[in-house]
């Protein structure tokens, strides 16, 4: 069987440090054992908040003998004219621990050398794995650790137990005064005490009859199992539930998976008053504090009742109901009255007091943010569609007013959404309103993206305020430091531009951003240049990641990256057509073609000068490219702008193979060169061909 089997037992661990740490433990082991040479088949991991898993199938038992050829002093060093072992001799073998008469003689390009063998018995695994085990433990990274007693061990929280089998023996270790067993111990309440376990198969098992579901996948099936029951039990005493159901989100289901080592759900309630607060207020508060699930009709419109999951059997429902209503109802009524405290003053009536926020020490306040967004909303609006450019500016000067609300005190990850339901109950325009929320959209990666023009353009502004901004002040992400989130700022500008499939110029916007720094910072060109180049690494990789091919990307983007649609315009184009087999014997002539102008800039061609065939018809068919090409490529058609181009393949081909481009009279030369120089700048409307041309 040869299965490897640890244990590692703790007090509770944060939630959101379980699923990280078991991934890592996976991937360690890998790589550790792979660097050990020793093969194994499957690496899983289990954990709860008590315990962190991992099982190792098939580990095989010894490593394998190996040969390590050692090379010592040349031959003509190590002996002498009789044929005697010099100094040099006797030392080197001395220091291999072998006689004289053991060395091997082996001959090299530098001439023949002396070479010891040295065979290397492989290991038993049970003797490597007590090292394994301490350096996985010394190297799991937890957001934050502890030191404890006397260890000078830091992990998430103490150790309390070791449980280490290999090939269903215990390994012999001990971890700052631990020492591993065969043993671990059910819930912590329901089944504490210690029992033996024999293998993978066995631990699981004998885990769940202690009331320990250590797999997390079936524990959060069990979490949802056990909420969706819980909602069916209440619809049997309260006509209030009639259709409702539980609003299971991933994150709180995840969440939930790692609070508890075996769900327990029960359904309470709560004063129907609070459903004035808006949704999300509500649904945050139960959430992100309680880790409570809402319940929801059928229209998504809340229900006054909420689904707790307990680790603890519940023997009692309405008493623990009861205790859990206590708690929410404490939450509820902090955001009852801040949301009536907020609504005595509209947004507009705050908007001066954004002076006293601090947007960045050295780049001033919101307030002065928020007339810049105003400033960069009007240009983007009157760009993108005028008829937006009042909604655009009024939602840009209210966005960050909501920071300055009691509701996004208590729940800062509300801006936007509380802007939102302020606005509307302040009887701004409904797209100004969903604008507030939207601009901050999306939040994270593959998260909504906004769906109104008037949402897109706010958040264009913010972010573009903010990535000059900081670059112009040196606060540029380096390694991990990233303090304002650039890297972030830039990946949403991509997407929010690519989902709502805009066109605008980069270069420009990001110059008018930066002048709303005049008298503030220096607004130096070169700060946009670098902007430029930020966001065209960020949109490379994320092309990249969307299984894109490195070569196409690089061809379109090295030429031209201003406009990201008409990038990726140029870019699907070129990925359509690279399999063709003309454009791949074109993209290898454009190399070449690359190679002999990249000196020339001169694009006039005198057909007086044309003297050989392959040239005059080269200059024809390219003349006859030009024209039919150019509109297309103004057109951004570039689908058929690439047809049309491939018809120059043949011409090319000819061309190459019976004219000499560097001819010796220089007015001839030049005039080739020019020819090949109009055909290259047409290409470059595309993108750099050469860069798709892979080497026979």
């Amino acid at each position: 069987m040869n299965e490897l089997l640890f244990e590692i037992g703790t007090e509770e661990i944060p939630a959101g440090y379980i699923g990280p740490a078991l991934r890592f433990m996976e991937s360690f082991t890998n790589r550790r054992l792979t660097d050990m040479g020793l093969a194994h088949g499957r690496i899983s991991t289990v954990g709860t908040p008590r315990r962190l898993t991992l099982i190792v199938d098939d580990l095989q038992d010894k490593q394998k003998d190996t040969k390590t050829e050692h090379t010592g002093p040349a031959y003509k060093a190590a002996y002498d004219s009789e044929g005697n072992p010099t100094k040099a001799a006797l030392g080197f073998a001395r220091s291999k621990g072998v006689d004289v008469a053991d060395l091997q003689v082996v001959t090299t390009k530098k001439g023949d050398y002396l070479m010891v063998v040295e065979e290397i018995p492989g290991k038993p695994t049970r003797e490597l794995l007590p090292d394994l085990l301490l350096n996985l433990i010394h190297e799991i990274p937890f957001p934050k650790s502890m030191h404890w007693a006397r260890s000078s061990l830091t992990f998430a929280r103490p150790l309390q137990w070791l449980l280490a089998l290999y090939d269903g023996e215990v390994i012999n270790m001990e971890i700052e005064g631990i020492a591993c067993s065969d043993q671990t111990c059910g819930h912590r309440f329901m089944a504490p005490e210690f029992f033996q376990v024999q293998d993978g198969a066995d631990y699981l098992q004998a885990l769940e009859k202690h009331f320990v579901i250590a797999d997390p996948a079936r524990r959060k099936e069990l979490v949802a199992r056990e909420v969706e029951q819980a909602v069916l039990q209440k619809q049997t005493t309260s006509k209030g539930l009639t259709g409702g159901r539980a609003l299971l989100d991933e994150g709180l289901l995840d969440t939930v998976t790692n609070l508890v080592e075996i769900p327990w759900g029960v359904c309470g309630e709560f004063d129907d008053k609070f459903l004035v607060l808006p949704r999300e207020a509500l649904i945050t508060s139960m959430r992100e504090h309680q880790k409570y699930f809402p319940v929801t009709k059928d229209n998504g419109d809340l229900l006054p009742f909420f689904i707790a999951v307990n680790n603890t059997k519940i023997d009692d429902l309405k008493m623990a109901a009861s205790g859990h209503e206590r708690v929410i109802r404490a939450r509820l009524e902090d955001g009852l009255f801040f949301f009536n405290e907020d609504k005595k003053q509209r947004l507009e009536d705050r908007l001066d007091k954004l002076s006293g926020i601090v947007f960045q020490q050295k780049l001033g306040t919101m307030a002065a943010k928020s007339t810049r967004m105003a400033v960069l909303a009007n240009t983007l609006a009157e760009l993108l569609d005028p008829a937006v450019k009042e909604q655009a500016v009024r939602a840009a000067h209210l966005a960050k007013v909501d920071l300055l609300t009691e509701m996004v005190g208590e729940f800062p990850s509300l801006q936007g959404v509380i802007g939102c339901e302020y606005a509307r109950i302040d009887g701004e325009p409904e797209e100004v309103a969903v604008a507030i929320a939207e601009h901050y959209m999306p939040v994270r990666a593959g998260s909504e993206l906004p769906q109104t023009l008037v949402g897109a353009i706010v958040g264009i502004a913010d972010r573009l305020d903010t990535l000059v901004g900081c670059f112009a002040i040196g606060e540029k992400p380096t390694g991990n430091k990233d303090s304002f989130g650039l890297r972030r700022q830039a990946i949403g500008l991509i997407n929010i531009i690519r989902g709502l499939d805009l066109s605008l110029s980069l270069t420009d916007m990001l110059t008018q951003a930066l002048a709303g720094y005049d008298g503030v910072v220096e607004t130096d060109s070169k700060v946009v240049a670098e902007v430029v180049t930020f966001i065209r690494l960020r949109f490379e990789n994320e092309l990249l990641a969307g299984g894109y091919d490195q070569d196409v990307i690089k061809a379109a983007t090295s030429v031209d990256f201003d406009d990201l649609r008409d990038c990726l315009l140029r870019i699907e184009a070129l990925k359509n057509i690279r399999s063709r087999e003309a454009f791949v014997v074109l993209s290898g002539s454009f190399k070449r073609i690359r190679n002999i102008t990249k000196e020339n800039m001169a694009t006039e061609v005198d057909d007086e000068l044309l003297e050989e065939a392959a040239e005059k018809e080269l200059y024809a068919v390219v003349r006859r490219v030009l024209t039919e090409a150019q509109p297309l490529i103004d057109a951004q058609e570039y689908n058929k702008a690439l047809e049309v181009l491939l018809q120059m393949k043949e011409p090319v081909d000819r061309f190459f193979d019976e004219v000499m481009v560097m001819a010796d009279d220089e007015r001839i030369r030049a005039n080739r060169l020019n020819l090949l120089t109009v055909l290259r700048e047409l290409v470059l409307r595309i993108g750099d061909i050469s860069h798709m041309h892979v080497e026979e």
